[in-house]
């Protein structure tokens, strides 16, 4: 069973940068390969919002709001996804939540991982 677990939230200040990690635990390269791979965000009250996604052939997208200012990797030999944020701004304070989708396995949700940015 495939378990998603996110690391690198913290406190920044506005203007700062972080990058957040996500782990594929218990899976074999094949079945990694087989997800698309995305980050989403919520803030309380709020529904969760998809903030970037990336393919095994590493096409990505990104919410408009982060665009320019985010970027989303993934390295297959270590079954990871990455989200870099640059510029950060205190409206992208919220839970990031990493996402494993496919049309093969059921969807994954890792913990979440908090990010708060300080004016």
């Amino acid at each position: 069973q495939v378990q998603l677990v996110e690391s690198g939230g913290g406190l920044v200040q506005n203007g700062g940068s972080l990058r957040l990690s996500c782990a594929a635990s218990r899976s074999i390269l094949s079945v990694f390969n087989a997800y698309v791979m995305g980050w989403y965000r919520q803030t309380p009250g709020k529904q969760r919002e998809l903030v970037a996604t990336i393919t095994s052939d590493r096409s990505t997208s990104y919410a408009d709001s982060v665009k320019g200012r985010f970027t989303i990797s993934r390295d297959s030999s270590k079954k990871t996804v990455y989200l870099q944020m640059n510029d950060l701004k205190p409206e992208d304070t919220a839970v990031y939540y990493c996402n494993a989708r496919s049309s093969i396995y059921s969807e994954k949700w890792g913990q979440g991982t908090q990010v708060t940015v300080s004016n």
